[in-house]
């Protein structure tokens, strides 16, 4: 699986799971909503800070964001 797809895929789980909106995440990491949106969909190539911002935003470590067995899990 294209690892981008797997970290947005995590990161939207983790955002519903927060019950967190776009725009709060994107508040929280000092983005705009579209670099969410994007970045769930799989189109950003995510860098170590993005991660790890992502990962402070929705209070989950980075390797949380990157495994292919959560993104896997159906809500």
């Amino acid at each position: 699986m294209d690892i981008r797809k797997v970290f947005g895929a995590n990161a939207r789980r983790f955002r519903l799971g927060l019950g967190l909106s776009q725009e709060a995440v994107a508040e929280r990491m000092g983005v705009d909503r579209a670099f969410i949106s994007s970045m769930e969909r799989g189109l950003q190539n995510a860098t170590l800070l993005t991660i790890w911002e992502t990962a402070q935003a929705l209070e989950v470590r980075p390797v949380d964001l990157l495994d292919e067995k959560v993104s896997k899990i159906r809500s």
